[in-house]
């Protein structure tokens, strides 16, 4: 708040939704879905129904605390109260990191898609260009962005139920398979169903639930929900049931109509479902979806980082600028600064391979090192919400939206997730990122500590 000011309440049930769907169904499930497949066969869809549930918990666990207290920057605010100051600050870095290395990624990622269309135009250019359009879209007022997100979001969830429902047909009825039915063999008839064994099914997990962070930005949209209580119930209820239907359902058309151990030959299985029905512009189509996908993140990363950074100056770990809100109560200031950290990002993408030999891949380890820290407020909202409980007996008389068979879930839900990070260490693909992901944490928890102690002193 400043001057009597506070974030303007504007965005419906159906704004979060869509929102949360932005932020969660990206351009990994329509072009990593394979690579998922790749690592354990037709159990991949054991893998997104064991996440789903942790999933479920998570949100359910936020979703009680959202109802009594919604508020900007909730998880992080849920933190600072219930565990520690340090929890709640390293809550925000870990959202500020992780938006910010997938915002350059998808930044990039608009580029190579829009060099599709304009292959003559550097793609730093057109990412540069959507940048901007975007960062002012957050600019105006919050609704503008809850707007723009909902239709990125129906383009990408109209495509996939699209082809979903293309997927059975084919499988029933033989549709664009020249009336001959695919069947279920598929299921089946490539090995067993734990392809690479436990170790690979377990490799996979961590693929799998880094695919669904970034649902917990309900949380951080709360604080600007026109009716927040009944925003949250309804948004939570029903966007853990859309985005298993989405992933699940459109993991099961895939394996279930190509033989999961020749999806390498198959290229994109969108494309190819659509193209097998007679659409001739599928390539064009899925890159169209791909692009809005990609801004899609890149919009809800400038919302969420943003409103995070106004979170930590209101905590007083940043400078009270940072507070400063337009005419339009948007956070303009946060704004502006993520958007300047991603635009040096894509600079940076652009120049290093110049003087550097073998810098290219440099931000595909960065973004994947976003897996950790797109963790913690999963832990924070688990561990937050078993405190909450204790602390606040009164408020639970009568709640209507209670986690089930809390603490217990918590404690599945953690060890499933700390399974989760071992499995990750063990796997030589995910190790180097997850070394960054703990660094950067270290590291922030250092500052955080020896920033106190020197103002305590001063004090």
């Amino acid at each position: 708040m400043e001057n009597g000011k506070e974030l303007k309440r504007s965005l419906s049930s159906f704004q979060m939704e869509m929102i949360a769907l932005g932020g969660t169904i990206g351009v990994g499930l329509f072009l990593g879905s394979s690579s998922t497949i790749k690592w354990t066969g037709t159990s991949v869809l054991l893998a997104y129904l064991l996440a789903g549930l942790v999933l479920y918990i998570v949100m359910r666990a936020l979703g009680e605390m959202l109802y009594v207290k919604p508020i900007v920057g909730s998880f992080a605010n849920y933190a600072t109260k219930y565990i520690h100051p340090v929890a709640g600050y390293l809550t925000v870095w870990a959202n500020v990191f992780q938006w910010l290395t997938v915002g350059i990624s998808e930044t990039i990622a608009v580029g190579d898609y829009m060099h599709y269309w304009w292959p003559g135009v550097p793609t730093w250019v057109t990412g540069v260009i959507v940048l901007i359009l975007l960062t002012l879209t957050n600019l105006v007022t919050v609704k503008a962005y809850g707007r723009l997100e909902a239709w990125f979001s129906i383009v990408k969830v109209l495509t996939i139920v699209f082809m979903i429902i293309l997927g059975l047909l084919m499988i029933v009825f033989g549709f664009g398979n020249h009336g001959h039915a695919i069947g279920f063999s598929n299921l089946w008839s490539h090995g067993p169903f734990f392809a690479h064994g436990l170790k690979g099914f377990m490799f996979d997990l961590s693929i799998v639930v880094t695919s669904y962070q970034a649902i917990e930005i309900i949380g951080i949209t709360a604080g600007e929900a026109a009716h927040p209580q009944e925003a949250i119930v309804k948004s939570i209820k029903s966007i853990v049931a859309r985005i298993l239907i989405f992933y699940v359902g459109a993991i099961f058309v895939i394996v279930t109509i190509y033989p999961w151990d020749k999806l390498d030959t198959v290229g994109s299985p969108f494309v190819e479902t659509f193209a097998k029905v007679g659409i001739t512009a599928a390539a064009g189509i899925i890159n169209f979806v791909m692009l809005t996908a990609a801004a899609s993140a890149l919009n809800s990363g400038l919302f969420s980082s943003s409103r995070m950074l106004y979170t930590l100056a209101q905590q007083k770990e940043l400078p009270p600028v940072f507070l400063k809100l337009s005419k339009n109560r948007v956070p303009d200031v946060s704004v502006l600064a993520m958007s300047v950290g991603i635009l040096l990002g894509i600079i940076l993408n652009a120049v290093l391979p110049l003087f550097w030999k073998g810098s290219e891949n440099i931000f595909v380890l960065v973004y994947s090192a976003s897996t950790l820290p797109g963790m913690v407020p999963w832990f924070v909202i688990l561990i937050s919400q078993i405190k909450f409980r204790k602390q606040n007996p009164d408020l639970m008389k009568g709640h209507p939206f209670m986690l089930a068979l809390s603490p217990w879930s918590n404690y599945f839900a953690i060890f499933f997730l700390l399974i989760t990070l071992v499995f990750m260490v063990i796997n030589p693909t995910t190790r180097v990122p997850l070394a960054i992901g703990f660094a950067f944490l270290f590291l922030m928890g250092l500052l955080y500590f020896w920033t106190h102690r020197r103002d305590a002193k001063n004090n």
